[in-house]
Parts: C-alpha cells; structure tokens; sequence
C-alpha cells in the first residue's frame, strides 16, 4: 500500500477535479474512466516506495483522450437484458391469463330473469315505492326523501285519501312520484330519509336509454306488484286477469 503525504493528497484532488472537469467537458467518458488508465492504480507500476517518485504528479495515473473505451457489448448489455427480462415477467402473466377461464358474467345471454347477470344484494339500482300487507302504497307524501336528495332528482305532488279512493294507509298520498335518472346518483339518502319505508333500491340496472326524456321514471313505472295473497293482478297472475279475473282485490272476498 502506498504511503501518501499532504502533497500527495492535493495532488490526488486536483487530479479528481481534472478528471470531473473533463467529464463535464464531454472530453472523456465515465466507462473510459473505469476502464482507462484508472487502473493504472492498482497495477504493479503502483508506487511502493514513495521516494522513487520524487517528481510532483509522477505516480499518478495520467488520462489521456486516447484511452480505450469499453466495447459496447460489455457497457450496454445489462440495461439491455434488464429490459427483456421486464417485458418477459409481464408478457408471462399475460400468457397465463390467456388459458385461464373467464370470469366475465355471461349478459345478455345467460339464463334466468337477470339473463346472466349477478347482483350483489347491496346494489343500489332502480328505486321501488312499496306496498304494505293489504297492497297500501306506503308513502306518506312527507317530502323527507325530496328535501334530503342532493341532486334535487325527487318529484312529488300529494292528495288526500278518502273512504271512497284510499291509496295509502295515512291521510295523504303521492299522487304524483317522479324521479328524474339524469341526475340521480344513487346515493340512498332518500331511503335512508323514509319514515315509511316507502322507497328502496332494486335490482334494476338496465336504465340506459337514447333519450333523456325516458330516464323520468313516474310512480307507474316504479310502484311495487301488490301482494298475491290480495287477489290476482297483472304482475303474478297475468293468465287469470287474461281470462277475466280481476286486477284489484274483490270486497268480501
């Protein structure tokens, strides 16, 4: 190991700014650094006994614009095989997935009433107005789920229930129930808001249209089948409301 004094140090520096100057330059490059005469330093011509060099910069390694510069094989081919090795780790999941089974649903043309698709029982679709026990509408007409709709989606206009033409079990009843699907974002405030139950969300996903003006769903479109044990109706008993039974619960009966 050679045995360096303060001169020797200072020189070592000045050469190190020497050779970042040049670099700087673009005179000299860092492969020609590591693979010039910087190597000079741990060869045999490597000074043992420092007072054979008595002349200032002697034994340090002189850089020359001449030094061999790597070949471009040995400087460039790991950035090279780290690249294919990447590209080959991903086409590899790739052409795994490839022989896997799909695990796509099979809409529109499974079997069933949802023709293959699968609804998770928290999925917020198309809202419903329920019934209760004796085929009542349940809402109120309180206005709670319009007041609490941030997108102001909710229409309602109310009437009383009489003796004569009673809707729903309460004094009053949405005689008119609009939601506009344009701007609803099912959020559920507005079941969250029901005293009644009266609005839930469905399973109805197929809402998408070409026209805006059909996204208006009226309270037809969204009221729920009466009950089958009421009597026969349009929903459960087509066939027997085709043969002339009728829609609506018979008094007495």
């Amino acid at each position: 190991m050679p045995e360096f004094d303060d001169d020797n140090i200072r020189e070592l520096f000045a050469y190190s700014d020497r050779i970042m100057d040049r670099i700087a330059e673009n005179e000299v490059t860092i492969a020609s650094v590591i693979h010039g005469r910087m190597l000079q330093v741990g060869s045999s011509s490597s000074p043992r006994n420092p007072q054979k060099y008595s002349k200032p910069n002697s034994w340090i390694p002189v850089m020359s614009k001449a030094s061999p510069a790597p070949h471009p094989l040995y400087w460039g081919s790991m950035p090279v095989l780290k690249n294919i090795a990447a590209i080959a780790k991903g086409m590899s999941i790739t052409f795994m997935e490839m022989f896997q089974p799909t695990t796509v649903e099979n809409y529109p043309d499974g079997k069933g009433p949802l023709r293959g698709a699968r609804i998770e029982a928290r999925f917020r679709g198309a809202h419903v107005l329920q019934r209760d026990e004796n085929g009542l509408e349940k809402c109120v007409a309180c206005f709670l789920c319009a007041a609490n709709c941030p997108s102001n989606c909710i229409y309602i206009e109310a009437a009383d229930n009489t003796d004569e033409h009673r809707v729903s079990g309460a004094e009053r009843y949405a005689k008119v129930y609009n939601i506009d699907y344009n701007r609803c974002i099912f959020c559920g405030y507005c079941v969250e808001a029901c005293p009644t139950d009266a609005i839930t969300h469905g399973h109805g996903f197929e809402l998408a249209t070409f026209n805006a003006s059909n996204l208006v769903y009226r309270k037809e479109q969204m009221l729920a089948a009466g009950p089958a044990h009421i009597g026969a109706n349009v929903v459960f008993n087509q066939a027997d409301v085709d043969g002339g039974a009728p829609k609506e619960m018979v008094a007495g009966s």
